[in-house]
């Protein structure tokens, strides 16, 4: 049964992480990025280091995407300035 779980935790965080990877669009790369760092979460926890996979849920599904999503916000509001004052 658990070699089970870490097949399928593993092939979770292999499918996500390529997701994130394929996307182009960088708003879509953080919310996919959010999802990957809650499946790591869980792969950590089915390895019985939840301690590791506790600190993975806080920074790898949250800081770390709304990080991404606030530059990016703040990328597209600088570039939507300049083109108005050209």
């Amino acid at each position: 049964m658990s070699d089970a779980l870490n097949v399928v935790a593993l092939l979770l965080v292999a499918a996500c992480a390529t997701a994130a990877v394929a996307q182009r669009d960088p708003a879509r790369q953080a919310l996919v990025l959010s999802v990957l760092g809650i499946f790591l979460a869980a792969l950590f926890t089915v390895f019985q280091a939840p301690d590791v996979g506790l600190s993975q849920l806080a920074v790898g599904s949250a800081l770390t995407p709304l990080l991404i999503m606030l530059s990016v916000r703040k990328v597209r509001r600088r570039g939507r300035t300049k083109e108005g004052a050209e």
